[in-house]
């Protein structure tokens, strides 16, 4: 069988395995609650934890050019064994909401090793289509995001510690995986030195700085929607007596569904222009946002749900297009760090979007909310379009 053939899915599974540590703390937040006596603010300020670590994580990966310059495998191995650990000391008792932020930012910090690293080596693997190959990548994460929520849907025949328990074990057996099966790709061209300077010459390009803004737009809106995917179900629940939900495997579904869209939009870029799919998928994720409030007032339970997964589809489908373009637009010995910092900046801009929407929740009414999260997509598709129209003059 053909090397690229039999890599990819393994990087796809492994991928899975160690993402399901992103929302581990979510998925058992409620458990967290009651069992360590928080307050109802740790949803925003855990996400918020595991966001900053893996924006200091990506921003050090990136500065000091680790991916470029060390074998990917190995990052991402060690990395994937210590996230792992982190996330299991959750478990501890005599929690506080400090030492639950700690190891939820020490978590994070690691997963910027896996995720981006994770492209890194797909990168190094394919170079024609990087498209196809990152929408099932991306797809991986999603699922993985997803994760925590199905096994908390389960959670009733076990404990919620079961929970972090085997996403820490998945995640070991990922890095594990990559480690044994997946060498250096055929197309990786390794930076000798430390180039501090490598990330002001990755931004020099228009090309990487359209597709750059693009992505942090998609990033304003994406974190923020999945972290508060149960807020919308309960809110939709409050308005509506006598609705009943399953919010957790609800919850799954609408994330893990994107995990299909990924897919779809990596085989549209095969047909398309990737630019002319990745801003289809913002602008529709948009209208979402802005749309939001006239569905929360639809009596029809089938009809809110239809629409959650159709945002929850859109919200990420542009996902892997956008770390396709930015891929394209900078040297091999660079792809490792232009992917990890501009994954540092867009999960920054996650932190803010998490905590606006956090503190504004005691103003706003709920059902309004959502709205917005469209600023980050106006912006996203304002850079592409400008880069488009440049383009087509030029």
């Amino acid at each position: 069988m053909d090397l690229s053939k039999r890599i990819l899915p393994i990087i796809v599974f492994s991928q899975f395995c160690c993402t399901s540590l992103w929302f581990a703390g979510n998925g058992v937040i409620n458990d967290l609650i009651i069992t360590f006596k928080l307050e109802t603010s740790a949803l925003g300020l855990l996400t918020s934890a595991v966001q900053f670590g893996f924006i200091i994580g990506t921003f050090l990966f990136a500065f000091f050019t680790i991916t470029d310059r060390f074998s990917p495998s190995k990052v991402f191995f060690v990395c994937a064994l210590s996230g792992a650990f982190f996330n299991a000391l959750v478990v501890l008792p005599n929690q506080t909401i400090y030492s639950l932020m700690l190891l939820r930012f020490l978590t994070g910090f690691f997963l910027a090793g896996i995720y981006p690293v994770g492209m890194k080596i797909a990168a190094d693997y394919y170079q024609k289509g990087l498209g196809k190959s990152l929408g099932f990548l991306v797809g991986a994460l999603v699922l993985g995001t997803a994760f925590p929520h199905l096994l908390k849907g389960f959670s009733g025949l076990f404990p919620w510690e079961y929970v972090v328990y085997i996403t820490s074990a998945i995640a070991v057996s990922g890095g594990i995986l990559i480690f044994v099966f997946v060498p250096d790709g055929p197309f990786r061209k390794s930076a000798k030195a430390i180039d501090l300077s490598a990330i002001f010459k990755i931004f020099k390009s228009p090309d990487f700085r359209s597709a750059a803004f693009g992505y942090f737009g998609h990033m304003w809106e994406l974190y923020a929607f999945w972290a508060f995917i149960p807020l919308l179900l309960t809110t939709y629940v409050k308005m509506h007596p006598g609705t009943s939900f399953n919010i957790p495997l609800l919850s799954f579904s609408i994330i893990a569904l994107g995990g299909m869209a990924c897919v779809i939009a990596g085989y549209l870029s095969q047909k398309f222009k990737t630019i002319h799919v990745a801003t289809s998928a913002l602008v529709l994720s948009c209208i979402c946002c802005l749309v939001s409030p006239l569905f929360f007032e639809i009596k029809s339970e089938v009809v809110f749900v239809a629409f959650a997964v159709f945002w929850g589809m859109v919200v990420i489908a542009d996902s892997p297009l956008f770390s396709t373009l930015v891929a394209n637009t900078v040297s091999p010995e660079f792809k490792g760090t232009a992917l990890t910092i501009v994954n540092c900046l867009g999960y920054s801009l996650t932190i803010i979007s998490i905590m606006l929407f956090n503190y504004l929740m005691t103003f706003v009414p709920l059902n309004y909310l959502f709205v917005i999260l469209a600023i980050g997509p106006i912006i996203g598709v304002s850079a592409l379009v400008s880069k488009m129209v440049f383009k087509k003059k030029a």
